[in-house]
């Protein structure tokens, strides 16, 4: 981190925490990175796109027990 980057870091620490929060909200927009809201958004979607595929039918469906086999194999 810059120098003035730490500057700005350290004085931001002192400001209440609803200014600190708009802040970050402010920063994070201008990263163009994604914000909780276009996450929250992007998960209802795939929730709904998963359910259209159970209902009608065309999911693949695997059965608890052997997802969990299948980690505890891998990651054991």
């Amino acid at each position: 981190m810059t120098a003035l980057a730490e500057k700005i870091y350290n004085e931001a620490l002192d400001l209440p925490a609803e200014d600190r929060l708009t802040l970050l909200d402010r920063l994070l927009h201008s990263s163009n990175l994604s914000t909780q809201a276009d996450i929250d958004l992007a998960w209802i979607k795939e929730a709904d796109r998963r359910d259209r595929q159970i209902e009608d039918e065309t999911a693949i469906l695997i059965p608890g027990a052997e997802v969990f086999s299948k980690i505890n194999a891998r990651f054991s």
